[in-house]
């Protein structure tokens, strides 16, 4: 095991760990134990996958450092941590460190994720528009024949002879009339807001009452709170169809089998819609179902498209819109057997 003394990297604002020739760790600073969670007592002599996860990006970085004998640059990687439980955007460095050691490394990591952030949130606000320009020319082109349709129906009703065929005229009035209140949810997020303040878990906790009277048997939906965190400031009504609209989708993925966590935690020095918020609220809904398709993962919050043969794929694309009005961001992470939804909510300034 390497003991090696390097002070000046105790400074460095860059995140480093130093491998041994066993690729166990050997060192690692603050700035890596801050940006991964960890700790040198959970870390030192142990081989990465004791601590991380998703490091196959990390591996071939290391395998193509010691192959050439040189420093092996990765601009983009994703690596996770069971400490912090989801994955971060990283560029890596690993730099062979021939005089310590036939195949010891110094990686050094920098977080990608400001800027990709910032670039998701760009293409969020541009899309959520497109989606709402398109959503209310939908719903004013169909509202209108659907107008008609019940119209003749109810007259068609009234010159049936047999009783018995009116239940026929009935289907056709009760589906119009539902799919005129369809056409008036899309047209509802061109509503303001009603902003007050409100718990969170209030809204968690009408979701979880909700779903799970809706399926009963083989649904779990777990708490993880943190039940410190201040009240935000927010339309209660529309945080309740967000989280409803994911859950739901994760139960249906699962077909109403399967485990989701609902998770809240708070964030600090975020930087939502352009503009830093000292705190925020982050809520994860987690589900171990199957994933999402790779094909839809790049859509899944465009209108109209949806992973099931019944779905209308509105559900998502009106999260997202009620997301953006709370100047909030929505992403998601995918892979089978775990799905999280993160929502970020910025929460008022307490006084300075």
């Amino acid at each position: 095991m390497l003991n090696p003394s390097l002070p000046t990297l105790e400074h460095l604002s860059t995140a480093v760990i130093l491998l041994d020739e066993e690729s166990r760790v050997a060192y690692l600073n603050p700035a890596a134990e801050h940006l991964f969670g960890l700790s040198n007592s959970n870390l030192i002599g142990h081989p990465l996958q004791h601590s991380f996860t998703h490091t196959e990006q990390l591996f071939g970085t290391i395998q193509s450092a010691l192959a050439s004998r040189a420093s092996h640059i990765e601009h983009e990687m994703t690596l996770g941590t069971l400490a912090l439980g989801y994955k971060l955007h990283l560029s890596c460095t690993a730099t062979p460190l021939l005089h310590l050691g036939r195949d010891a490394l110094l990686l050094e990591f920098h977080t990608i994720e400001r800027p990709l952030k910032l670039a998701r949130e760009e293409q969020m606000l541009d899309q959520t528009q497109a989606n709402r320009l398109l959503l209310r020319n939908l719903a004013h082109e169909i509202k209108n024949p659907l107008g008609g349709i019940r119209g003749a129906a109810q007259l068609l009703e009234q010159e049936l002879d047999k009783p018995g065929l009116r239940e026929y005229t009935q289907v056709v009035i009760q589906e119009a009339d539902r799919l005129r209140s369809l056409m008036e949810k899309l047209l509802t997020p061109q509503h303001a807001p009603h902003f007050s303040a409100l718990n969170i878990h209030e809204v968690l906790e009408r979701v979880r009452s909700v779903v799970l009277a809706e399926l009963p048997e083989g649904l779990q939906v777990q708490r993880d709170y943190d039940l410190s965190l201040p009240e935000l400031h927010g339309d209660k009504e529309q945080l309740i169809q967000v989280v409803l609209n994911i859950v739901r989708n994760a139960a249906q993925a699962m077909q109403g089998k399967g485990q989701i966590v609902l998770r809240t935690r708070i964030t600090r020095q975020v930087t939502l819609m352009k503009r830093l918020h000292r705190l925020a609220v982050t809520v994860q809904i987690i589900d171990n179902g199957p994933g999402i398709p790779v094909h839809l993962r790049d859509k899944v919050f465009y209108p109209l498209v949806s992973g099931r043969a019944d779905g209308h794929g509105l559900g998502l694309t009106l999260a997202q819109d009620f997301v953006s009005q709370h100047q909030g961001s929505i992403e998601f992470e995918s892979e089978p057997g775990r799905t999280c939804f993160t929502v970020i909510l910025p929460l008022p300034h307490l006084g300075k």
